[in-house]
């Protein structure tokens, strides 16, 4: 049988175990379910050699590393010392980064032991991972179906038990989301909560680090070791993690109306639910039923804003400064151009081509000023539902995981997968997905949690209780 936590691994080491003997039954696993094209890199040999070290540890050196046992995966646009990271495009392709993120580190420092990297959509851009460079990785519930993005190749990998846990990245819902479509836990955690340094910059005032994993105490573990502030990145928060104050009494939670009216949902996923929300009921829960309507807003103030960063942000890929070279190019502006339509996707060049667009000086008031308006009303109407409530819950996805290329003619719709997850983005709260099972179905629906912003410790608690 794989390992499926933390728990169970270190388990096997203090029964006498050897960490090394760990490693190589993922290795074959991996090697095995290479068909899901979810790793596009193990890093084999090294990371035997760091297993055998810690095996020659002794029992008090181990006592001092929380996460002895550890072996995690990481998405390609997480930087780590002497590694290729290609964020699943041809423009970085052959990048090997020069130093390791820091809260990878602080995850090494602890004992995690990395096992690869694994495939994403390109720059972070989608919902389906169906727009990496390297291919499609297929979802191991179904292999007929996407596992969601952008983090699909993380989430696909702790749902393939090809690793302990994952790290993923979250702009607009991509951990949360790939989670629900996988059955596993995903969490964004409160923006600055987790340091973005040596992480490739998508949208710089939504991006965030978090954990895929089979469990809500593995998330806690490892984000207890990677939240803090961190010099290197100044919208990291001055905010040690901290035990949660949480009284022992029955949860308030506010289920947003719209949710469940959205026309979008599968019924599948509002059934499945819904038999979560009575359960929680029966076990003396309070779930009070309140209007949101800036949920139809979400996904459009989202991409303006998304868009116009990630327009800056991969400004500098340009066959010059960073990045892919065209061969074809014989001057200078045949490199940028032929460099960039070359080295980007379609998805990447669709969105950079919108955030020009949106800062464009004669569009910059109608659309990017007027979202940072709509995005500061969200923030407020957010804080107000949590003001008397522990957790706003409802779905992560109103869909069920697609087959592929489902929606390859619709880029709408495709945005429209992350109608539910937005929202802690643009007010940067903290967000969890719960898995929920489906009677008969091998795959799963999903409930979202979502707590007040800096309650990170609050909103696992919570989940504790209603996982």
């Amino acid at each position: 049988m794989p390992f499926s936590s933390l728990g169970e691994v270190q388990a096997h080491l203090k029964a006498g175990g050897q960490m090394v003997d760990v490693v190589d039954s993922f290795l074959e696993r991996i090697q095995a379910k290479s068909h899901l094209n979810i790793f596009l890199e193990t890093f084999d040999a090294e990371l035997r050699i760091q297993a055998q070290a810690q095996d020659k540890l002794s029992d008090e050196q181990k006592a001092k590393l929380p996460l002895l046992g550890l072996v995690l995966a990481i998405k390609d646009n997480i930087a780590y010392k002497g590694h290729t990271m290609s964020a699943g495009s041809r423009m970085l392709q052959n990048y090997r980064s020069v130093y390791t993120a820091t809260a990878l580190q602080r995850l090494i420092d602890a004992g995690a032991l990395v096992v690869g990297r694994v495939n994403c959509d390109e720059f972070a851009m989608g919902s389906s991972n169906e727009k990496s460079y390297y291919g499609p990785v297929k979802n191991p519930l179904d292999s007929e179906r996407v596992p969601g993005g952008s983090s699909g190749g993380s989430a696909a990998a702790v749902a393939a038990k090809l690793c302990v846990a994952a790290l993923g990245t979250d702009t607009g819902g991509s951990i949360r989301q790939p989670a629900a479509f996988c059955g596993v836990v995903g969490m964004k955690p409160t923006y600055g909560r987790v340091s973005r340094y040596g992480l490739l910059a998508y949208g710089s005032s939504f991006d965030q680090i978090g954990p895929l994993t089979q469990n809500v105490e593995d998330s806690e573990r490892i984000l207890r070791i990677m939240a803090g502030n961190d010099p290197e990145d100044s919208s990291s928060v001055e905010e040690p993690w901290t035990e949660s104050r949480l009284a022992s009494r029955p949860l308030k939670l506010v289920l947003l109306k719209e949710a469940m009216e959205f026309q979008g949902i599968h019924p599948k996923v509002k059934s499945a639910f819904e038999s979560r929300l009575a359960q929680w009921k029966s076990q003396g829960h309070s779930i009070e039923v309140r209007s949101f309507p800036l949920l139809s807003s979400l996904v459009q103030t989202y991409y303006v804003l998304s868009t116009a960063e990630a327009s800056s942000n991969l400004g500098r890929y340009d066959g010059i400064h960073y990045g892919f070279r065209s061969p074809d190019a014989h001057d200078l502006e045949s490199t940028y151009r032929l460099s960039r339509s070359q080295g980007f996707g379609a998805e990447v060049k669709r969105r950079i081509m919108t955030g020009t667009f949106v800062l464009s000086s004669a569009y910059f008031d109608v659309y990017y000023l007027q979202a940072q308006r709509v995005r500061r009303k969200i923030r407020e109407a957010t804080d107000g539902l949590l003001q008397d409530a522990d957790a706003l819950v409802l779905p992560t996805s109103p869909s069920l995981p697609f087959v592929f290329g489902e929606n390859d003619a619709d880029p709408v719709a495709m945005y429209m997968e992350d109608a539910f997850t937005v929202q802690a983005n643009l007010a940067g709260n903290p967000a969890i997905s719960l898995p929920i099972a489906i009677e008969g179905s091998p795959l799963f629906a999903s409930a979202q949690l979502m707590t007040a912003r800096g309650s990170d410790e609050d909103l696992l608690e919570i989940s504790r209780r209603l996982a």
